[in-house]
């Protein structure tokens, strides 16, 4: 059994987000034939809006916006000096202009459109060592990018039959060299960095080592004045 409380009715509530008592507020403004009145409590009504509705402070030209509102919910009727124009009740008639997502004829969605730009840019190296160091980073990325989209692992022969489709076969690399050398595997060169940087900094100590040792020994070797 529905239960109805008296004086509740939602018809009549233009903009539900102020409630009623807004809305009771504009009808008794319309009511008020001192023009001077009604623009006076026209302005009070709309630092309450500004405080009932707190999330209009984000919008751009939010003072514009409550206005708009007011005249909206008094049916454009309201005659006020308001520091903005009263709009046309045309606009609520108006839809928004649709607007077309450009896919770029992508070839494959989760690689997205800067991926196919670098194949461009790999496309026109000269430079062989070049070019394939831009197809190792490009086929890194690919595989990045797969897993992230599709949440599960690819392998590598596909990152290469990609690879060589989006660039309509200007761009190739042998797959199994790939998958021997890890070479389009991110934490794999990232550990032979680390390892090479490693060893290289090891070297550099035992060099010092050596070459205090040497030093040491120098020293060692050198005999004592003897006093005259």
């Amino acid at each position: 059994m529905m239960i109805e409380i008296p004086g509740y009715n939602q018809k009549g509530i233009v903009l539900k987000e102020y409630g009623r008592n807004i809305q009771k507020i504009v009808d008794y403004l319309l009511t008020i034939e001192d023009r001077d009145k009604r623009s006076r409590f026209a302005k009070t009504l709309i630092e309450l809006m500004k405080q009932i509705n707190p999330a209009m402070k984000d919008a751009q030209d939010y003072y514009g916006k409550l206005w708009d509102h007011l005249y909206i919910m008094s049916d454009f009727k309201l005659d006020v000096d308001s520091p903005y124009p009263k709009p046309e009740k045309s606009i609520l008639d108006k839809k928004p202009m649709r607007v077309d997502y450009n896919m770029h004829n992508l070839h494959f969605k989760h690689y997205g459109r800067n991926i196919e730009l670098l194949i461009q840019k790999a496309i026109d190296l000269q430079d062989p060592q070049e070019k394939e160091a831009a197809i190792l980073y490009i086929g890194r990325l690919m595989k990045r990018f797969y897993s992230t989209w599709n949440k599960e692992n690819i392998e590598d022969e596909v990152i290469v039959e990609h690879l060589i489709n989006m660039s309509n076969g200007k761009l190739y690399i042998d797959v199994e060299r790939v998958k021997a050398e890890g070479l389009f595997d991110s934490a794999k060169e990232y550990t032979r960095s680390s390892s090479y940087n490693s060893l290289n900094a090891n070297g550099g100590n035992n060099n010092r080592r050596t070459i205090n040792k040497g030093n040491n020994n120098s020293r060692e070797n050198k005999q004592p004045r003897k006093r005259l």
